[in-house]
């Protein structure tokens, strides 16, 4: 077990913070713009295909979000082939100058569960034309290490269904990802609350990406300032090592003193 922790790297960057944040459902772009500076992260994933260029106001979403401050993780939402997404893929990188794509194809519009079939086959395209691939896929230790194998820089394994706020349904699958895994792990999706995102990382991944579980909360502002201070806590206690989990009781006091004293009185 570490005892200092370390910088998340990505590829070639190196991201601050283990929270990666969304800018979707925000009841306004002025909240949203507090929200992520009260979640205290360096990554923020916007979906390109979202992104109104023909607002009257001259201004979209991007002039909400100080790049100076921020990587932008743009990705591909809304795509239900791997040609699509490649194309989306490839006009973030014109629009924004970026290689980083967070890789979303998919499968079913009610679930919104990934098509495994099509996000390996666009990953494998993106990689070969220079992109650092993030894909979001289901929480199977065999298609994450398909996705590794392919060359994406991560892997981001579903905790629970998009905007569900179910938190982590299969803790189990996703030790399993890490233990294999020799890319970063981040959970992407189904966070709903603070202690969600504590026990995704209390399970060692890396990083926890939400959106709705802020963005829908009754105040984001603060909820993204809950969400900071567990994925700082869990990433500690995950370091930290947990204690053994015991069938029966365990004294935290020694009994054998208090034994003795009682025996001599």
């Amino acid at each position: 077990m570490e005892s200092m922790d370390t910088s998340l790297r990505i590829g070639t960057y190196e991201i601050a913070s283990r929270l990666i944040v969304g800018t979707g459902k925000y009841p306004s772009l002025e909240i949203m713009r507090a929200a992520h500076d009260a979640s205290g992260t360096s990554m923020i994933t916007v979906a390109i295909r979202r992104i109104n260029l023909d607002d009257p106001t001259g201004k979209t979403m991007l002039d909400y979000i100080d790049r100076t401050k921020y990587t932008i993780l743009p990705n591909t939402a809304g795509c239900y082939t791997a040609k699509d997404a490649v194309l989306t893929a490839q006009l973030a990188r014109e629009l924004l100058g970026t290689d980083l794509i967070k890789l979303e194809v998919i499968g079913d519009p009610h679930t919104l569960y990934p098509d495994t079939v099509e996000t390996i086959a666009a990953a494998k395209e993106l990689v070969a034309d220079g992109f650092t691939v993030l894909p979001y896929i289901v929480d199977d230790p065999t298609a994450c290490k398909r996705l590794e194998d392919v060359g994406c820089a991560a892997v981001m394994p579903l905790g629970a269904p998009i905007g569900s706020g179910l938190g982590i349904c299969n803790p189990y699958s996703i030790s399993i990802i890490k233990e294999r895994a020799s890319v970063p792990v981040i959970v992407d999706a189904g966070v709903g609350t603070a202690s969600d995102a504590a026990i995704a990382m209390e399970l060692g991944v890396d990083a926890v990406l939400m959106n709705t579980g802020i963005a829908a909360a009754s105040d984001p502002v603060m909820m993204a300032q809950a969400m900071r201070l567990a994925v700082e806590s869990g990433r500690l206690a995950f370091l930290a090592g947990r204690m053994e989990k015991r069938l029966y009781a365990n004294a935290s006091s020694p009994m054998q003193g208090l034994i003795a004293t009682a025996k001599r009185a």
